[in-house]
């Protein structure tokens, strides 16, 4: 089959993109719950894009219905610039928007190639742009502070300081850092092996700070503290971050762990979910670091996605610069 234009065009932290949550009870088509299968097994998705897709599918479905339109056969490229226009109205965000169109698009391009409707509605539609918008970077400063935030010694303790260490140090995304198993971790070697989007491997070096926090955590007093004395479902076990009752944390869960310190720090408000892998990159720049490197370090398949970071680290050079050099302010 050919190639399906399914990547995702997600805002970070957009976390509740659902345009109708009152409809998470509709039933989708069987046509549509096979694609959603497709996208997995064909495509690699993962599973937080594909319930990104799930949710814009079923508003787009039930709005479908709202029309009067009892299958997918009989949509036409009117319709999908009508639910764009929705979209709009409702003041969704522009990647959003985007994400949904891609998600439809793709879903109406999957059904015209297998033959399951006459044609493609979405053949001439385009995706809105997406503004370009600059990472929000926390200062050093910021971040200094928000990891000396956690205080005391307990396994709780000892677990915040690894994942902020980690998450810093090394620019995981959230979701590699609670997918990682003891066996990704080599404390020795200073390395750690992550997971990125479609399963993608990479080897991340780990700095001495984060080594000395993974270290107090993994040893007594810290990880297997939280051990339970029967493991409640498959692979948490192996997992490296575990929750108050012995589970794998989840991504949410790493979340809560980050903003709790985070207000601690009187950084409320200006964290995101990909607050500290920003900051990693950003500062790494500021510093001289190879661009080449730092996309490496965070996984991104394209130079043109780490490049938005050399634009950060411009902005924040001419910031110094008017306010420190005599002869730059008119």
């Amino acid at each position: 089959m050919r190639g399906v234009d399914d990547a995702p065009a997600r805002a970070e932290g957009d976390e509740h993109d659902g345009v109708a949550d009152g409809d998470a009870d509709l039933v989708l088509p069987l046509d549509v719950e096979e694609w959603l299968s497709w996208l997995v097994t064909e495509r690699g998705r993962a599973p937080s894009t594909l319930a990104a897709y799930r949710r814009d599918v079923r508003a787009w479905w039930a709005w479908l219905r709202s029309r009067g339109h009892d299958d997918l056969a009989g949509v036409t490229e009117d319709d999908i610039a009508a639910w764009v226009g929705v979209l709009r109205e409702r003041g969704r965000a522009p990647a959003t928007v985007a994400r949904a169109v891609v998600a439809v698009r793709s879903l109406h391009r999957f059904l015209a190639e297998e033959g399951r409707v006459p044609v493609d509605a979405g053949a001439g539609l385009e995706a809105p742009r997406v503004p370009a918008g600059l990472p929000k970077a926390l200062t050093e400063a910021e971040v200094e502070a928000l990891l000396a935030a956690v205080v005391g010694d307990d396994p709780i303790a000892r677990r915040d300081r690894a994942m902020l260490e980690v998450l810093y140090g090394t620019g995981l995304r959230i979701s590699e850092l609670v997918g990682l198993r003891l066996a990704d971790v080599d404390l020795e070697s200073a390395l750690l092996r992550a997971f990125g989007k479609g399963s993608k491997e990479r080897v991340v070096p780990l700095g001495r700070h984060a080594v000395a926090a993974l270290y107090e955590w993994l040893r007594p007093g810290g990880r297997p503290a939280l051990e339970p004395d029967r493991w409640a479902r498959r692979g948490d076990a192996e997992a490296v971050f575990l929750n108050r009752r012995g589970g794998r944390l989840t991504r949410q869960g790493a979340w809560l762990v980050v903003t709790r310190h985070g207000e601690a720090a009187g950084l409320a408000g200006k964290l995101t979910p990909h607050a500290l892998r920003h900051s990693c990159a950003t500062h790494m720049l500021d510093h001289g670091a190879d661009i080449r490197a730092v996309q490496e370090l965070l996984g991104h398949a394209s130079i043109s996605t780490t490049q938005v970071y050399t634009r950060v680290s411009a902005e924040r050079l001419w910031e110094a610069y008017r306010a420190a050099h005599p002869r730059a302010v008119r």
